[in-house]
């Protein structure tokens, strides 16, 4: 998903909030991750300098965010209010100057997204490489190691069978996703060949790039037959696919739950034999990073999206001289259209509050385990702040793939 551009157009304006399992899992497998390398100093110090990094880099994070918070607000109070009265007074100078500033706060948080970015890869690449410091030195120490002990050969086993699993879910939910972001750009193109016949809702697709809340407009907007049965039949298709990565998101994050749960097993038997445990967690904190990171690769390619509509409206709408005379006639379609694109940029600014909010969290709480020193705890006490962090991961509810609730209507 980071490696190749996703469909221009979100499904829905949530879609940012999917940050908020994976900045939660995080510091949870840090945790996990800090307390099986107990009683091997050297290891302990790179989960905990790699803890430090990610905590200061959720900052940043949380930065950004606030950044699409405050852009979404602009907006909503300032942006499509000064839009509505251009239109009003047919002030289509005027609203090419207020495009125009858009694009300029767009284009400053796609700065800031990009560095982001960059930051992410590069520390999920650290920490990657930690992982593999923890499994040379593992190696190192198995080597010494001639008695194996029976639970801990069946409990890799089944590990190993439970990764195999792992790995085969995750395949299928990238091909998933793959297939949803195809039938996305089908129904994209679908609705730009609709926007030719209706002007109205060529505008609201402008200002609203949520493919979902186009789905809906599209309906109200357009009688003809044979375009509603076609719609029908791509969004029935989506639909399906949308049930299918839901599922399949699912059954990944319960096998990831029988991995941690095995992962406690072979720690206490690897304990026995004096071995160093197999950094699982730590691996899973990589992958947790990464996803982060590809949803970030998501909001740039988002705003981008975002910036090449208003131009396409400001040249289309407000300077082309087919549609400009045409702007007293479209008066009632573009100041309804405004009212839905409010409420569409509002739940995405409120999906961002939330992811925000989760990213202070976790910069000003979530890491205080550094301050212990797990190799001072006793076997009772491990076992028991083990249990606790495995909760709490399993209270973490994996990302719904959500459908919007805002119906547009287009003025007929």
């Amino acid at each position: 998903m980071a490696d190749s551009k996703m469909a221009v157009t979100q499904w829905s304006p949530e879609f940012v909030q999917d940050l908020l399992p994976a900045a939660e899992k995080t510091a949870l497998l840090y945790h996990l991750s800090y307390l099986c390398l107990a009683k091997f100093p050297s290891l302990e110090r790179i989960i905990r300098s790699r803890a430090v990094e990610t905590q200061l880099l959720f900052g940043s994070s949380d930065a950004t965010l606030l950044k699409c918070i405050l852009t979404s607000q602009n907006l909503v109070e300032s942006l499509f209010p000064m839009l509505v009265k251009a239109v009003e007074k047919n002030k289509a100078v005027l609203a090419v100057q207020f495009l125009e500033k858009a694009k300029v706060w767009i284009q400053d948080i796609i700065t800031h997204v990009e560095k982001i970015v960059e930051k992410y890869g590069t520390h999920s690449q650290d920490v990657a490489s930690s992982a593999s410091d923890v499994i040379k030195e593992k190696d190192d120490t198995d080597k010494k190691i001639t008695v194996q002990d029976n639970e801990l050969k069946q409990t890799e086993k089944t590990l190993n069978d439970l990764k195999s699993e792992l790995k085969k879910t995750t395949e299928e939910l990238a091909k998933t996703e793959k297939r949803i972001n195809s039938k996305t750009q089908q129904i994209q193109e679908f609705a730009k060949s609709i926007t030719k016949t209706s002007k109205g809702l060529g505008i609201f697709s402008a200002l609203v790039p949520f493919i979902g809340l186009i789905v809906k407009s599209i309906y109200d907007a357009v009688h003809d037959p044979e375009n509603v049965a076609q719609m029908k039949a791509l969004e029935v298709e989506l639909n399906i696919l949308i049930a299918d990565k839901t599922a399949l998101k699912q059954k990944e994050w319960q096998i990831q739950l029988q991995l941690i749960d095995w992962q406690m097993k072979a720690t206490k038997a690897s304990f026995d034999l004096g071995s160093i445990p197999d950094p699982i967690h730590l691996k899973e904190v990589q992958s947790s990073l990464s996803k982060i990171h590809a949803i970030l690769i998501q909001l740039k390619y988002f705003w981008e999206s975002v910036a090449g509509a208003l131009d396409y409206l400001k040249q289309k709408t407000f300077v082309g001289e087919d549609l400009i005379d045409d702007l007293t006639v479209l008066k009632c379609e573009f100041l309804q259209t405004i009212k839905k694109a409010e409420q569409a940029w509002s739940i995405f600014g409120a999906g961002c509050k939330k992811a925000s909010v989760i990213f202070k969290l976790q910069t000003k709480d979530a890491y205080k385990f550094l301050e212990v020193n797990p190799s001072s705890l006793s076997k009772e006490e491990w076992e028991k702040e083990y249990e606790s962090v495995k909760k709490q991961l399993e209270n973490i509810d994996p990302p719904q793939c959500v459908t919007s609730s805002v119906t547009p209507a287009i003025c007929q």
